[in-house]
């Protein structure tokens, strides 16, 4: 398999350009290239995830927290 093939071939499973190139021992330039020349979007950045599940309400967290110390005081038997 040719390194643009496997590169091609990672990328269209989700990986980025930093992990393809540390998997491949390529630079991660080569990838940005080659991924460009398929004209496949970079990979989703961090500051773009956003979560299945609404995060909790500070209400929410302040009763489990409570729920949790009390199980942590009084350990069932």
């Amino acid at each position: 398999m040719s390194n643009r093939a496997a590169i091609a071939a990672l990328v269209r499973d989700g990986h980025s350009d930093a992990s393809v190139a540390l998997r491949l021992g390529c630079d991660r330039s080569t990838v940005g290239k080659v991924r460009r020349g398929l004209r496949k979007a970079a990979a989703p950045r961090v500051d773009e995830y956003r979560p299945e599940r609404m995060p909790t309400s500070p209400a929410q967290q302040a009763a489990n927290r409570a729920r949790l110390l009390d199980a942590l005081r009084h350990p069932a038997a």
